[in-house]
């Protein structure tokens, strides 16, 4: 971990913050598989990382309709591709944040951190979640790619985030579910903290996380132990 003690700690959103398996529900009422949800997240991740590799950007909307018109044209009974796309996304706005969210950050806020989330998705989408679950005002901002055109990973978004906050590298630490956001963050300079939400191992290609917790709670105790 940097040798400053992390003053800011930057939140990843979808699956981190969010239960995202509330929207097979809404693949199901489309007439698709609840079970390709995570094929689905996962394509969204890859063609925006794609595009930025590649010098493009498209927002997070953008390329998660293309995803989901595309699954609906080729699954028989589906429902028409935009109206399929249009009631998913919908749902973004909707979904409901893991249990172990709500006491964490108020935790994590009491103890005197400012919080900040960075998402590929919306700052209008992190906005609306946290409001509707009464944490809003315990961050101080809610930021996404959309102003860098480059998606997390690419050290450019993380920047963008440090330049916001106006915090330097080594006081701020991402909180993330995923690995290759970790990844990310750290090679920007940034600490991190893997949130580690199931059995599955950290990839051992990946630059390792600073921290691993199991839920926001336990994140808490382990800075508070610092």
């Amino acid at each position: 971990m940097p040798a400053d003690r992390p003053r800011v700690l930057v939140f990843d959103v979808n699956e981190t913050l969010t239960d995202m398996t509330a929207l097979a529900g809404r693949l199901e009422h489309v007439g698709l598989p609840g079970h390709m949800l995570s094929a689905w997240f996962a394509g969204v991740l890859r063609d925006g990382v794609a595009l930025t590799l590649a010098g493009g950007h498209a927002s997070f909307a953008a390329v998660a309709g293309d995803g989901l018109r595309a699954l609906a044209a080729g699954e028989a009974g589906a429902t028409d591709p935009e109206q399929a796309a249009a009631h998913v996304l919908a749902g973004l706005p909707e979904l409901p944040l893991h249990p172990d969210v709500p006491g964490g950050v108020r935790a994590l806020r009491a103890s005197g951190y400012r919080l900040a989330t960075l998402t590929n998705g919306s700052a209008g989408t992190t906005r609306a979640v946290l409001e509707r679950a009464g944490l809003a005002d315990c961050f101080e901002s809610h930021l996404d790619v959309e102003a860098p055109g480059r998606w997390k990973p690419a050290r450019e978004a993380y920047a963008y985030a440090l330049d916001a906050l106006d915090v330097r590298a080594g006081a701020a630490l991402l909180v993330s579910v995923h690995p290759w956001d970790i990844d990310g963050a750290a090679r920007a300079g940034l600490a991190t903290a893997w949130l580690r939400r199931t059995a599955r191992p950290y990839p051992s290609t990946a630059h390792p996380a600073d921290l691993t917790a199991t839920a926001l709670p336990d994140l808490a105790a382990r800075l508070g132990a610092m």
